[in-house]
């Protein structure tokens, strides 16, 4: 049977779904023990590091019990409302679909990851995932309370393009599993036309850095050609210095899964107006820090 002209029913594809997410999890758990084994023989492994490891799994299940309910209250019914009253035609899953939906998930996702990183309400959430000091697999799995919201307002355009929501539901599935091994130090550069087409564990180091040269590039999910067309790329030439600035030091799972909001809360309290508080909601994190700077600089004068 052809792939791409065979049709799949929706129960197939929640099936697949289910079987892809749960393996991948448990390949992803070997490759953790594997990474924490390296870091040992390597003499790199340190309590602070396990204490940070375990911190992301709970930051984990907070986000996975938060995502439940907001699927449960509105996400999924949404997206069928949308896709069985508003869809400009509506697709069957075929391999051809199916094909089509992830590539364009793959973009979606691309503009989601990007706006969470340039608009500061979707930051606060964001900088979770950004604030361990350490790159290994388990940080695949640091999360922030509203992560598994974004996506609706990126994907919800596929469902009125016609996409069976199921089919959406699997493709975000599938741009997420590929990111998780891509958090690795243990993988170097890969062959250049891999490098040049695909997102690799190079590329998305370069996105977890803090370094200056390195700051909100290489957003993509799957195709880092997104990055080359959009003019966000960059390449890992530097060495890397993970996390974010200023450091949360700190491997409280609480900590750690509250300190962007709790951060912005305390901007939002102490603004001197509401057009500076909306600026603070919608303005990017390195606007508001230059802004912060300026104005200290123009007080001590």
């Amino acid at each position: 049977m052809n792939f791409l002209t065979a049709m799949f029913t929706q129960e197939q594809i929640e099936h697949l779904e289910v079987w892809v997410n749960d393996g991948f999890f448990l390949l992803a758990m070997v490759v953790f023990v594997f990474e924490l084994l390296r870091y040992a023989l390597k003499r790199k492994l340190t309590l602070n590091m396990l204490g940070d490891s375990a911190s992301n799994f709970i930051t984990l299940a907070a986000f996975i019990a938060i995502t439940s309910l907001i699927a449960a209250l509105f996400y999924v019914a949404a997206f069928f409302f949308v896709f069985e009253n508003f869809s400009i035609v509506q697709l069957p899953i075929t391999g051809w679909t199916i094909m089509a939906c992830l590539i364009l998930a793959d973009l979606a996702y691309y503009w989601e990851h990007r706006f969470a990183h340039r608009v500061n309400l979707a930051w606060a959430s964001h900088t979770v995932h950004h604030s361990s000091p350490y790159f290994n697999i388990s940080v695949a799995y640091r999360f922030g309370p509203l992560d598994g919201l974004l996506p609706f307002f990126f994907y919800l355009p596929l469902a009125m393009l016609g996409f069976n929501p199921l089919l959406i539901f699997f493709s975000e599935m599938i741009v997420q599993v590929y990111q998780t091994l891509l958090h690795t130090e243990a993988v170097k550069k890969l062959p250049r036309p891999i490098e040049w087409i695909l997102n690799t564990p190079s590329h998305h180091r370069v996105h977890h850095a803090a370094n200056r040269e390195y700051l909100d590039k290489n957003y993509a999910g799957i195709l880092i050609i997104w990055d080359r067309i959009f003019g966000t790329f960059a390449e890992e030439k530097s060495t890397v210095r993970y996390g974010v600035f200023p450091r949360i030091n700190s491997i409280n799972p609480f900590t750690i899964f509250c300190h962007g909001y709790a951060k912005l809360f305390r901007q939002l309290w102490q603004a001197n107006s509401w057009k500076a508080r909306w600026h603070l909601l919608i303005k990017s994190p390195e606007w508001i820090w230059k802004h912060h700077q300026n104005r200290n600089s123009f007080q001590q004068n």
